[in-house]
């Protein structure tokens, strides 16, 4: 079943390599892990040659070293792991990565709405088995909270100020006292966390002032603040990384020109400088400019390039690709994008010319058709 899934969790992905990293592990394993803290930290960032492997690694996340050692280090202990930053920083692939490294199972995961309420975090029941039989643990139906309290595995929680303040205490719950009552019940009403539990709750710092965190709710996390990757050579090893991913997916054989790529960084660098400097949120895209923003142009450029065009990636389509992706209110975010061609795509084409003319062209039509 998983063989033919669109999208498989990082333990199944990487099953083969997980097998044989648990099988040379001889490292001290807090609670029931998989894998030692080394090991996990190995199996996120990659090995290095002075890791002595007979393998290579590959890196699956990039980012800074320490984010992930913190990470780690905070569910060897006994409180919650809380990822927090902007949207696309690979918040949710960190924690899926430690999940699967940790326990083998990345998929007990709730996400996080203003509809989520206390049964998505606790447990429900199975209507019809009530009626027929009556309230049991048999009629119960566990949350993936409950389930890997049960386990003594992770669970996560993805978007934690998106839902509201009551299921947000329920949490503070599960997180303090490490069980959960089950007063419907007289026998067998307590469920108790096993050794190896914990939580890893991601959250978007766009979105204060939704549902903000109580001081009780945060005393039981360790906050790890995920960055904007800024820097350009990481920057492009996760768009390759990712893109790599995307043409084996599809079955595409294509090699990326790094002058595109490199258009593309320097777009996005010269987009991120200019919301900066920006004075009031209408100057500003309404993008995060993220690389996963980056990573979802390329991939729109190179499927119209497959599907529509001759098969080769240019800079034409990957213009259009980018106005089209991030033009998300009109007028205003044609208006910023428009100026940005004109100041600065413009006096780079002028200067450099080969590709980033074609960028310029492709940008120019691609806006044209919008306005």
């Amino acid at each position: 079943m998983t063989d033919t899934a669109l999208r498989a969790p990082a333990e199944v992905k990487y099953a083969e390599e997980l097998d044989w990293l648990e099988s040379i592990d001889d490292g001290p394993k807090p609670f029931a892990w998989r894998l030692s803290p080394k090991m996990v930290r190995l199996f996120i960032l990659g090995s290095e040659r002075a890791d002595g492997l007979d393998r290579t690694i590959d890196q699956k996340w990039f980012g800074d070293r320490s984010f992930v050692e913190r990470s780690i280090v905070t569910l060897a202990s006994d409180r919650g792991l809380l990822l927090i930053g902007d949207p696309g920083t690979g918040k949710s692939w960190l924690a899926e990565l430690l999940s699967a490294a940790i326990s083998r199972n990345s998929t007990l995961v709730v996400q996080g709405t203003a509809g989520t309420t206390e049964d998505h975090i606790k447990y429900s029941w199975n209507i019809s088995m009530v009626i027929a039989k009556g309230q049991s643990r048999e009629s119960m139906i566990p949350s993936p909270i409950m389930t890997a309290m049960e386990q003594g595995v992770i669970g996560r929680f993805e978007e934690l100020t998106r839902s509201t303040s009551d299921v947000q205490d329920a949490l503070i719950s599960i997180l303090s006292e490490k069980y959960v009552s089950i007063p419907e019940l007289d026998d067998d009403n307590i469920v108790f966390a096993q050794p190896g539990f914990s939580i890893i709750a991601t959250a978007n710092s766009r979105d204060r002032g939704v549902n903000d965190l109580s001081s009780a709710l945060k005393r039981r996390f360790n906050f790890v603040r995920i960055p904007v990757v800024t820097n350009k050579r990481s920057e492009a090893e996760i768009v390759r990384f990712r893109t790599a991913e995307l043409l084996r997916r599809h079955q595409i054989e294509l090699e990326l020109p790094p002058t595109l790529l490199d258009i593309l960084l320097e777009s996005f660098a010269d987009l991120r400088a200019a919301a900066a400097a920006a004075g009031s949120d209408d100057e500003k895209l309404e993008s995060a400019l993220s690389t996963a923003e980056q990573i979802g142009v390329l991939e729109d450029a190179i499927l119209h390039s497959q599907f529509f065009g001759d098969t080769t990636l240019g800079a034409h389509t990957l213009a259009g690709s980018l106005v089209g992706s991030l033009a998300r209110r009109t007028p205003e975010d044609l208006a910023i994008l428009n100026k940005f061609w004109h100041g600065v795509v413009e006096p780079r084409s002028k200067e450099i010319g080969g590709d980033w003319s074609q960028f310029l062209e492709g940008g120019r039509d691609a806006i044209a058709r919008l306005s």
